[in-house]
Formats: structure tokens, sequence, C-alpha cells
């Protein structure tokens, strides 16, 4: 079918994007909280690469279907 091809050609773009590239994203902890007063702190995280690599996979693995079904 053809929906599998365009999601594995999407999870292959995407799974390389994140291994290359390594996005990412903003995580927000509270350091303490006295009253109304709260001190927060945000830090930068990466992206793990192997959920790039689960993603690259999955989208390999859509292709194939793909393509054994037309």
């Amino acid at each position: 079918m053809r929906i599998f091809q365009i999601l594995g050609a999407l999870l292959i773009a995407g799974g390389l994007y994140i291994m290359i590239a390594a996005p990412r994203f903003a995580s927000e902890q509270s350091v303490f909280k006295v009253g109304d007063f709260q001190a927060k702190v945000q830090q930068q995280k990466p992206v793990p690469p192997w959920i790039g690599g689960i993603a690259l996979g999955a989208g390999c693995v859509l292709l194939v279907v793909g393509f054994k079904k037309t």
C-alpha cells in the first residue's frame, strides 16, 4: 500500500535527522519552593540517538512492507 511507503519514508527521514543533527528539547525542573516563590532550572537535553535508530529501522520495515504489498 502507498501509505506504508509514505510513512516509511517519513520515519527514515526523521530517524536520520535525529541521528545526524541531534535536536534538543527543553526540560524544566523545580529546584526549591518556599510559599509562592519557586526557583526553576531549564536545561537543554539532546534527543537520544537510539530513538532515531528505532525510527530508521521501523521506516525501513514499513518501506519494505509497502513495496511487497503492491
